[in-house]
């Protein structure tokens, strides 16, 4: 019995993160400039590849498979917002303008005048 529950919620991890990924995917694709695809790119990197490890960590059971799964996950969860953080921080440096409908920067500049 335990183990249907255990198959079930792992293959329900598995399909949460292949929907982020694949919402991700289409996000990197349609969205309009550097700051909302490197956004969506970063979700797909968590929510995604998180759910799908965590779900083949289920799958595997306390194997060495599941020890070296779960090396994985810590590994991208401290690796992937520094490379996100690394990718804005360039992108700002480099001039690159975020696509906005308003610049709230400016409302600010005129109140704290």
């Amino acid at each position: 019995m335990s183990g249907t529950i255990i198959d079930i919620l792992s293959w329900a991890l598995i399909i949460l993160g292949s929907f982020a990924l694949i919402t991700g995917a289409v996000g990197v694709l349609r969205l309009p400039d550097v700051y909302t695809r490197m956004h969506a790119a970063s979700i797909t990197d968590t929510l995604g590849a998180g759910s799908i490890i965590l779900g083949l960590i289920l799958q595997a059971g306390l194997t060495l498979v599941a020890a070296k799964l779960f090396l994985i996950l810590v590994f991208i969860f401290f690796t992937s917002p520094a490379s996100s953080f690394a990718l804005a921080h360039a992108a700002l440096s480099s001039g690159v303008e975020p696509i906005l409908d308003a610049d709230l920067r400016e409302k600010d500049k005129e109140g704290s005048s």
